[in-house]
């Protein structure tokens, strides 16, 4: 039996990781005390009660309520500084050798900052919790759905401009419902041409349209969620009897889906573990991997999505190797910087874990 000691130790890779999803309760207070912002309580447990509310009962507005008290102490270069180190030392303490941590930079503009000064500020932050813990990052810009398609090109432009300083793709995000991601073409359009990389929130709340604008129209190297590409799919038992020609593009060209269980049935885009389509996508050989989305309103770790994945779909500790493998293999780094942390780091991480605990 994989306990949950072994699964902490386990060499992890984080890569759907949002900033603001992810503060220290105590941080939210102390923050909030210091520039004079409202919260709904300033008893820790209490706090911490009403952020996890939402994904408890299901409630997307009480999920999304939650975000408007993170960014609301997100708005100057001090407070982003600590928030991005505290995200890099919260995530050394589950063994997680890499992480691509993302953000909207524009949700961060109300006290004054530009762009640019939010992205330098998350930035420094990262920076100084890898000098603390080791721990590589990269960070993604996000620009949203439901804002003006010339946002979301300056978004692209500005995660370019910093590709060298530290930001590794774009992303787009926020409510998929009348929102499509061929609004923004000329955002991704110019991330294409400039060699960058895409990801893209799709197959969450919205089906198979959705994906497949994400990946035909866009030219997106990765999806976020992605649960509704079972929908292109006929299963039996677990087994994938037919596929359509979706499904079996997302396989063939091994395009990655970040899979978020615990966030997902927070949020209803699957009704619970048992009846999520990761198993399926995993054990039918799809690329996929374990993330956690926003761990403050999700109330969890990657350990905890590990864990539910032991507990719930019989995976063992070679399964979680090659999950954690997956998502480096599909990380926005260089191939060399890749193929350094799967074989110096993961592999080598899993053959100590073995040895120490007589796992065959």
């Amino acid at each position: 039996m994989i306990t949950y000691d072994i699964i902490r130790k386990c060499p992890k890779v984080e890569l759907h990781d949002h900033l603001d999803g992810g503060l220290r309760v105590r941080t939210i207070i102390e923050l909030a005390e210091k520039d004079g912002i409202d919260l709904p309580t300033y008893n820790e447990t209490a706090l911490h009660d009403y952020l996890v509310k939402g994904c408890q009962q299901k409630s997307l507005t009480l999920y999304l309520e939650a975000f408007r008290i993170t960014t609301a102490v997100m708005q100057s270069r001090e407070n982003l500084v600590r928030v991005a180190r505290e995200a890099v030392e919260d995530l050394a303490k589950e063994n997680v050798v890499y992480a691509e941590i993302r953000f909207a930079p524009a949700l961060h503009t109300e006290k004054g900052l530009n762009l640019e000064e939010v992205v330098t500020a998350v930035l420094k932050g990262l920076e100084e919790g890898k000098k603390k813990t080791g721990v590589e990052t990269g960070l993604i810009l996000c620009a949203m759905r439901n804002e003006d398609p010339s946002l979301s090109l300056d978004i692209a432009e500005l995660a370019v401009a910093f590709r060298e300083k530290g930001v590794v793709g774009f992303d787009i995000a926020g409510d998929e419902y009348g929102h499509p991601p061929k609004k923004h073409l000329d955002a991704f359009q110019y991330i294409r041409n400039k060699n960058f990389n895409i990801t893209i929130h799709a197959g969450e709340a919205f089906g198979l349209e959705s994906i497949w604008q994400a990946i035909q129209l866009c030219g997106a190297h990765r999806i976020g969620h992605g649960v509704r590409l079972v929908e292109d799919m006929v299963t039996e038992g677990g087994a994938i009897r037919k596929m359509g020609s979706l499904a079996h593009f997302v396989n063939d060209r091994r395009i990655p889906l970040e899979m978020c269980l615990t966030s997902n049935i927070g949020t209803g885009a699957a009704e619970s573990y048992q009846s999520h389509p990761f198993p399926i996508f995993f054990k039918n050989g799809f690329r996929v991997f374990l993330c956690t989305d926003n761990r403050l309103m999700s109330d969890t770790t990657l350990t905890k999505e590990m864990e539910i994945a032991v507990r719930e779909y019989g995976l063992g500790i070679r399964d979680l190797e090659k999950i954690t493998i997956n998502a480096m293999k599909s990380a926005f780094i260089h191939h060399d910087e890749k193929i350094r942390i799967i074989y110096d780091v993961i592999k080598s991480g899993y053959n100590k874990l073995r040895s120490e605990y007589g796992i065959s």
